[in-house]
């Protein structure tokens, strides 16, 4: 026997009831995050709809709209797998990589970051500019469409070819979705910090930028000294290298938390104006 909390009208309330309340909020919100500013989101606005009119003509008892409605609703299911396929496989995704989830079963590091490594490797020591976003929690849409569409297995020959001078997509920022490298030559908002310093390069003020607007792990390779920086959170690290690099992104992804490797972080400079700019 559930015991009663109190009652909403003459509705017994329960902690079960408070529970299941609290499950569907987080899942809503959850699914709204995923396809928050995408073209699934005003479809799904049209599902609601077409709901809310299946309810009102059942409690108004129109029998011409109820056997409409009906159906409708056998294809609803089946609609809705195929309109909203890549949301739900996104969906999936994103809640199998949360923190909680990961501290429970102890998922180890997708195979993908080792490439990004390598990758980030052998751009330093040839002095290849790059500039390098992978995605956590916060949707990188806005930026992915700005670029040029891949959604192409990630790979060091991939993104090598990329970054390659000779390249037509070397100009930008690569962002990886999952284990996807969903476009490149991406345009990134700079810095809205005042206090950076005025030497900083472009590329970096547009990591930072990145890193102020979303969760995600910037990494920068400077073209004039092949040096390896991350923007995460607000806060850009430079001059690191390869082994604190793969350690960063290690315990971010496992976590989501840093220890103390922000040593040469950005803390003074000029204000710089706010715009939009492709990477250098």
């Amino acid at each position: 026997m559930q015991q009663e909390l109190f009652k909403f009208w003459i509705v017994p309330v329960t902690w079960i009831d408070i529970l299941d309340i609290a499950v569907v909020t987080i899942i809503f919100y959850r699914a709204y995050l995923v396809i928050q500013g995408t073209t699934a989101s005003r479809m799904l606005m049209g599902l609601i709809l077409i709901l809310i009119v299946s309810i009102a003509v059942q409690a108004l008892n129109m029998s011409g709209m109820i056997w409409l409605v009906d159906q409708i609703r056998t294809v609803w299911v089946i609609a809705f797998v195929i309109i909203f396929q890549p949301e739900l496989r996104r969906m999936l995704t994103f809640f199998g990589q949360s923190g909680f989830l990961r501290n429970i079963i102890k998922l180890g590091i997708p195979t993908y970051v080792h490439e990004v490594i390598k990758t980030c490797e052998h751009l330093s020591k040839r002095r290849s500019g790059a500039i390098i976003a992978m995605e956590r929690s916060t949707g990188l849409k806005n930026i992915i469409e700005t670029g040029v569409s891949l959604d192409a297995k990630i790979s060091q020959q991939l993104l090598l070819s990329i970054f390659n001078p000779r390249s037509p997509l070397h100009d930008g920022a690569v962002v990886i979705e999952n284990d996807q490298v969903s476009a490149a030559k991406c345009l990134l908002p700079l810095s809205q910090n005042p206090y950076i310093e005025s030497s900083l390069g472009t590329r970096h003020r547009a990591a930072l930028g990145l890193s102020e607007q979303s969760d995600a792990i910037v990494i920068v390779i400077s073209e004039e000294t092949g040096k390896i920086s991350i923007a995460y959170k607000g806060t850009l690290n430079r001059n690191i290298s390869v082994a604190e690099l793969q350690g960063f992104i290690e315990e971010v992804l496992k976590s989501g938390r840093t220890r103390g490797l922000w040593r040469k972080s950005v803390n003074s400079g000029k204000r710089q104006p706010l715009t939009n700019v492709a990477i250098k």
